[in-house]
């Protein structure tokens, strides 16, 4: 999952390099975090924060098949 969201992250974004992903994990539950510079912040979260929901939505359908809750949360 981390590499997904890295990925997706690291293709958004016009620093790559500052893209970072950690994973917190729980028994049922892992959170993600995601932090990008601060001037990629926007292209993250997208207008009214589509880009960000999408990234949810394909996280969400990854997780199901692993049987586990992942949360993405972006760092500012």
């Amino acid at each position: 999952m981390k590499n997904l969201i890295s990925y997706i992250a690291q293709a958004l974004v016009d620093h790559p390099e500052q893209v970072s992903v950690s994973e917190v994990e729980g028994n049922q539950t892992s959170v993600l975090e995601l932090k990008v510079a601060k001037e990629d912040l926007g292209k993250v979260i997208g207008k009214q924060g589509r880009t960000a929901r999408a990234m949810r939505t394909i996280l969400s359908a990854a997780s199901a098949k692993i049987k586990k809750r992942t949360v993405l949360e972006i760092i500012e």
